[in-house]
């Protein structure tokens, strides 16, 4: 979404860790890659400086990208936030604009737009939430998830590690195979998110899209003039 900022383009992009949740999961949950000949400070702000595509790098996690309304189970894009003059079509009350449709409106460019020689970025999503997915958690705070967690952590080292380098079949030999079917899903982006909005959850989507994980619309309203004054 950056990209379509030409303003930002003299700028290099970073991606860091909020730290106020009080869920340990997501501390970390933003983060930079190094692909680094020798890890020291000089190599990680050379390659952070001169924006080196083949050094650096960083996992992309989207929190509350669309527009919406959390108390109507209101989930809206910015095309379609647009079409109900930014208010509710169920209460009729102002939607809480989310950071897509905010982009929408200060972009210059097209959505599609990647400047050259510019660090990519990794489809990743934490693995407390994609273990959750799998075992039909509710929450990633389940004793559960937090057991698988533990085992693939203490097996590999780190989270990142299991995300981004463990083979199918090394993971397999710690936990089910459907979860580390479902690893290798999300590494190479075969996977989908419901968005989140007004600060409910995006929502990983493995399979066939279950009805239940997209936000519903109570009984929207035919809107009048009055709605967009």
């Amino acid at each position: 979404m950056n990209w379509r900022l030409s303003r930002l383009d003299r700028f290099a992009l970073v991606s860091n860790s909020d730290c106020h949740s009080f869920w340990p999961w997501r501390i970390g949950r933003e983060a930079n890659v190094f692909e680094l000949e020798r890890m020291s400070y000089r190599e990680v702000v050379d390659a952070v400086c001169s924006k080196d595509p083949t050094r650096f790098k960083f996992p992309a996690y989207g929190k509350y990208h669309w527009t919406g309304h959390r108390k109507c189970n209101v989930s809206l894009s910015p095309q379609e936030a647009q079409k109900f003059g930014g208010m509710c079509p169920v209460c009729r009350r102002k939607l809480t604009k989310g950071v897509e449709q905010r982009v929408e409106e200060l972009a210059d460019r097209p959505a599609d737009f990647k400047p050259d020689n510019t660090p990519g970025f990794m489809r990743l999503l934490p693995l407390s939430e994609i273990i959750a997915t799998v075992l039909g958690s509710v929450s990633p705070s389940t004793q559960a998830v937090w057991k698988i967690y533990n085992l693939l952590a203490g097996k590999f080292g780190d989270e990142y590690t299991v995300l981004i380098d463990a083979s199918k079949d090394a993971l397999a030999e710690v936990v089910d195979v459907a979860i580390a079917d479902a690893v290798l899903r999300v590494r190479t982006g075969s996977f989908r998110v419901v968005p989140g909005y007004d600060g409910v959850y995006g929502k990983l989507v493995l399979g066939v899209a279950d009805p239940a994980e997209v936000p519903r619309r109570g009984s929207v309203q035919q809107l009048n003039l009055a709605d967009f004054w």
